[in-house]
């Protein structure tokens, strides 16, 4: 039997934005300022869950169609890709590449190939928290 949870479902949407806006942040602060993938990921999988308090696992199957094992493994291929990369380049594992350019409007913008791995890192910890979360709900 379902609940009548409208204060909860109009409160989710809107916190569900705030927090995965944040976790956006986070991710591209994390070179420079504590954060990058591990806690975005964190952040973004904790919001999937509010997501899953809100509505049940049907519906949020139904709203985002991910299967969080693949996404756990497309994650682990940028990371183990991104560090093992260097290896090509007769430099230490984990080294990682950076430059920079100059754009119009931007102005000059730093790329890291770290910023790749931070990607896996986010992708795998929100694969393994929502495959682990939802294993757990599925059970009865």
């Amino acid at each position: 039997m379902r609940s009548n949870n409208i204060i909860l479902e109009t409160a989710i949407k809107v916190i569900l934005f705030i927090i995965v806006l944040f976790s956006v942040y986070i991710f591209f602060a994390g070179h420079y300022y504590p954060g990058g993938g591990f806690i975005g990921g964190l952040m973004t999988a904790g919001a999937l869950v509010l997501l899953l308090i809100a509505y049940d696992i049907k519906t949020v199957s139904m709203i985002l169609p991910f299967n969080y094992r693949i996404m756990t493994g497309i994650g682990l291929l940028f990371a183990i890709g991104t560090s093992a990369g260097a290896i090509f380049f007769n430099v230490p594992f984990l080294t990682h590449a950076f430059g920079h350019i100059d754009l119009p409007i931007l102005g000059e913008i730093s790329l890291h190939t770290a910023t790749i791995f931070d990607l896996g890192v986010y992708l795998v910890v929100v694969g393994v928290s929502m495959t682990i979360i939802q294993t757990i709900g599925e059970d009865e």
